[in-house]
Parts: structure tokens; C-alpha cells; sequence
């Protein structure tokens, strides 16, 4: 069984849904059954097809081995629901799957999800604000003027200016580089990088530009602790107290310093179930719903863990700061759990790395509208990024400088248009040193050895002087 990887690109989940179906389709043995004294052909029971399917699942490179057999199970309720699949007696839609004897098939053609329409191909070249663009609240002709009376004087400049004889005058934009450029050199460098790494001809159908908030980046970067985590200009959007020390205290167990409570049986599953019911009642995910498209575009990225976690960098850049903030401190606690051996089971029948996965997944992945494989496609974002958690919510560095000195080079750009005299004062030319620092006569080589002809001639006796 093998499952092709989907790379990255748009609408990523309406193909590995596709994929799925069709290998479903095409893989799945069939053989005869019988049920209630009547023989069946070319089905199957409901624990077949789980088995199959959760082992294709976990063999795919687009999932992984973190899947479980209630995922596949869930999944296979949405095929009987989209008639992927019917039961012996063709119902389907309403009928609820389980993981038992019952029998199923598939009905004489399985639909596919449709791509949505694409809008007519504009390769998106993301545009840098230039200095010769005009504010975009001002036009050459909204200019408000103040009415003149007009004299011989003005009448013969103007008609002077109308046939040729003096050149016509135009206004002439002194730019400054203001907070709201530095904003969008941000925006549009961070999102020409992403763009770059994930091999794409546009972001258009990933994400959404104008959803992107410039403000949002330039804070992750710039307003962080020194252990890299996001700090909050306002404290309403903090994490409760009561939620930070119940974290605290389970990322620090068996040392809960913080919490003043008696300590009892069971009382870490309790605080565990505490946290769980605060991030499960999130109105949105942490990676938030237009984000969405573009954290499972990296999905397709896993191959190449160095070009996935350089993405997912950037792509958690664009995240509002709580949010940041609070999926930087749920990712600390989950890994220091799945670490800690003196944690007790928090759950009875899992591991603490599954739990921890099977629970959070989806408050931090989560599509707006129904997407049927958005469960799968979360817990493979979230196992891998409790792998590589502190690389991943890292600032990219090469991105900070690169964008950093483009800002340094326009303040220079405009500072020698501003004020050019002064600018070459400070900042001379090769030609203008040259005139300032004549270049001095270079000093004649000594003369060496190896340039004299024969230096090393035997001597030759020659007549003495004595007599």
C-alpha cells in the first residue's frame, strides 16, 4: 500500500482527501459474506475496512504512525456520510459507522471532492513599497489650492509655461521612511520568504494577504523574553491565572511550588483535565482559521525537516502575539510531560506522548469550515512540532537580518536624497577620496638578487694589484 506525498501547494487537503478515496477504492479487498442466511459479494465488514485503512494510514508519509484506530473510524463515518461508501443495503448519508460486523461496500462510483474554480493565473510578485510612489491618500490632482487673483504678471507666466517657453512645474514628493513603510517592508519580505520556501508561484490561494497584520510580526520579533517567549503589551489577553499555574505545576511535577492546594489521588489528572477544558473552549485555534490552508501546505514539507521548520518559522511569525504566547507555553509544558518519568499516567489505555497529541491537536489546528480529514492532518502538525518546538517558535534569524539591513539601506537611500551635501560629506565617494587623499608616489623596488644576471657566477682570480 502506498500512498503518494502530496507536497505543498493549495488546497492540499481536498487532494489527500482524493488520494485517499481513490486507494481506498482501488486497494481494499473485497470478498463474499454472508449475514442473516444471505450470501454477499464484493464487501467487506466494518472492522475490515478499519483495519485496512488505519494501516494505510499510519504506512502513509502524509499522516504518519500517530494516527489511531478511533481516527480511522471517524474518518470512515465522513466516507459513508460523502458516499464513499454504503451499506449492503445502499443507505448512506444518515447511517452512523462502527467499528463492528456490519457490512459494507462501495456503490458504482465514489465522488470526489471538487477543486474550487482558480481565478484567471497572475504569477504573484510581491511588491516593495518604492520611494517614488506617491502617499496613497494624495493624487496630483486633490490637491487643494488656494484660488489667485490673476494679473498680467501671472497671465504671461502661465502662458508662457503653455507654449514651451518655461518648463512646467510638478510636485515633488519628499518621503520620508515612516513607521507604516518599516511595517510593510515586514509584511511583504516575510511573506516573499515564505512564498520562496514552500516553491510557489503565489501565496493567493494558501493565504490571505490582507489578513496578514504587519504589526503582529514585527511584535513576535522584537517584544520576547529572554527565554524567547512572546511578552504581551496587553495583560487582558494573558493566560488566566489559574490556567498558568495549573501548567506550571504539571511542567514542573513533582515540584508544584505554585499551587497552594492539598495535593491528593489523582490530583494531576485533575489539573491535566483543567487545562484540557480551558484550551478544548477556545473559540479559535491558536494557529487560527485563515492560517489554516498555509500550515498544511507545510505538511507537505516533512520530507525536508530543515525547509518544514524554516516555514513553519515564518508561518508562526504571522500569528497574533496571544496566540504565540500561548501555543509557546503549551508546546513547553506538553514536551517537559512527555519527559518527565516521575509523571504518573495521566490516562488510563494511552501513553502520555498520545494523550498529549490526541488531546491539544485540535485547539491548535482546526479548519472553519468542515474540512474531513482536519483531525489527521492536526495531529501530524502537532507530533512534529513537539519534535522540533524550540527550533520552530525560534525568530528566523535570516529573515530578521536580511530584512533589518533592507530597512538600514532605505534610511540611507533617503537621507542622501534628502540632504545630499551632507551625505557626501559623511559618507565620501572613491572619486571624492581621491581628491582629498592623493595617492602617493610608490617607492622604487629594491633591487634583488634573482634580478641580477648570473648571481651566482663562480669567482674568477684576477690579476693581482700587488706586484
Amino acid at each position: 500500500m502506498e500512498h503518494r506525498l502530496v507536497g505543498p501547494g493549495p488546497y492540499r487537503a481536498t487532494k489527500l482527501w482524493n488520494e485517499t478515496v481513490e486507494l481506498f477504492r482501488t486497494r481494499m479487498p473485497l470478498r463474499k459474506h454472508r449475514c442473516r442466511f444471505k450470501s454477499y459479494d464484493r464487501c467487506f465488514t466494518a472492522a475490515e475496512a478499519v483495519d485496512w485503512l488505519h494501516e494505510l494510514l499510519r504506512c502513509s508519509q502524509n499522516f504518519g504512525p500517530e494516527v489511531t484506530r478511533k481516527q480511522t473510524v471517524q474518518l470512515l463515518k465522513k466516507f459513508l456520510k460523502n458516499h464513499v461508501i454504503e451499506d449492503i443495503k445502499g443507505k448512506w448519508g444518515q447511517e452512523d459507522f462502527e467499528d463492528n460486523r456490519h457490512l459494507y461496500r462501495f456503490p458504482p462510483s465514489s465522488p470526489l471532492k471538487p477543486y474550487p474554480k482558480k481565478p484567471a493565473y497572475q504569477k504573484d510578485v510581491i511588491k516593495f513599497p518604492e520611494w517614488n510612489d506617491p502617499p496613497q491618500s494624495t493624487s496630483q490632482e486633490n490637491i487643494p489650492v488656494r484660488p489667485v487673483v490673476m494679473n498680467s504678471e501671472m497671465w504671461y507666466k502661465r502662458h508662457s509655461i503653455a507654449i514651451g517657453e518655461v518648463p512646467a512645474c510638478r510636485l515633488v514628493y519628499r518621503r520620508q521612511l515612516t513607521e507604516a513603510n518599516v511595517e510593510e517592508i515586514w509584511k511583504s519580505m516575510t511573506l516573499s520568504y515564505l512564498q520562496k520556501v514552500l516553491g510557489l508561484d503565489s501565496l493567493e490561494e494558501v493565504l490571505d494577504i490582507k489578513l496578514v497584520n504587519s504589526k503582529f510580526i514585527i511584535h513576535n520579533v522584537y517584544s520576547v523574553s529572554k527565554q524567547g517567549v512572546v511578552i504581551l503589551d496587553d495583560k487582558s489577553k494573558e493566560l488566566p491565572h489559574w490556567v498558568l499555574s495549573a501548567m506550571k505545576c504539571l511542567a514542573n511535577w513533582p515540584n508544584c511550588s505554585d499551587l497552594k492546594q492539598p495535593m491528593y489521588l489523582g490530583f494531576e489528572k485533575d489539573v491535566f483535565k483543567t487545562i484540557a477544558d480551558y484550551y478544548g473552549h477556545l473559540k479559535e485555534p491558536l494557529l487560527t482559521f485563515h492560517l489554516f490552508d498555509a500550515f498544511v501546505s507545510v505538511l507537505g514539507l516533512l520530507q525536508k525537516e530543515k525547509m518544514a521548520i524554516e516555514a513553519f518559522q515564518i508561518c508562526c511569525l504571522l500569528l497574533p502575539p496571544e496566540n504565540r504566547r500561548k501555543l509557546q507555553l503549551l508546546m513547553r509544558m506538553m514536551a517537559r510531560i512527555c519527559l518527565n518519568k516521575e509523571m504518573p499516567s495521566l490516562c488510563d489505555g494511552f501513553g502520555t506522548r498520545t494523550l498529549m497529541v490526541q488531546t491539544f491537536s485540535h485547539c491548535i489546528l482546526c479548519s472553519k469550515d468542515e474540512v474531513d480529514l482536519d483531525e489527521l492532518l492536526a495531529v501530524r502538525l502537532v507530533t512534529f512540532l513537539m519534535d522540533n518546538y524550540q527550533e520552530i517558535l525560534k525568530v528566523p534569524l535570516a529573515l530578521q537580518t536580511s530584512i533589518e539591513e533592507r530597512v538600514a539601506h532605505l534610511r540611507r537611500v533617503q537621507f542622501q536624497k534628502s540632504y545630499p551635501e551632507v551625505y557626501q560629506e559623511r559618507f565620501p565617494t572613491p572619486e571624492s577620496e581621491a581628491l582629498l587623499f592623493p595617492e602617493k608616489p610608490k617607492p622604487k623596488p629594491q633591487l634583488l638578487m634573482w634580478a641580477l644576471k648570473n648571481p651566482f657566477q663562480p669567482f674568477q682570480r684576477t690579476r693581482s694589484f700587488r706586484m
